[in-house]
């Protein structure tokens, strides 16, 4: 059975050889990265993609705000039922403030 040290000493042998594997692939991805990238005629925003696959500036990356479906008849102020609920629906029977579609 190999000893503590001689057990470190492979290890940091093996890190070495880990670092150098991954410098050379890394190498050979970006190359092949370039190399699409002229082929297809590609820049770095066409590759760059936003949350949920969405290219960043397009249109269906903008969320619709929320439709108002009550409304307080002395400020006139509205709420989407979502997210906390305002002072002045709070207690009170929500119907009495819907909005007529």
């Amino acid at each position: 059975m190999p000893t503590y040290r001689e057990l470190l000493a492979q290890r940091t042998e093996l890190e070495q050889q880990i670092a150098a594997a991954r410098e050379q692939e890394v190498g050979t991805a970006i190359a092949r990265i370039q190399e699409l990238m002229t082929q297809y005629g590609l820049s770095p925003e066409d590759i760059i993609v936003k949350r949920r696959g969405r290219k960043p500036g397009s249109k269906s990356a903008k969320k619709a705000a929320p439709v108002a479906l009550y409304r307080d008849p002395k400020t006139g102020k509205t709420w989407s039922g979502r997210g906390r609920e305002p002072g002045w629906i709070a207690g009170k029977k929500r119907d009495r403030f819907l909005i007529d579609a």
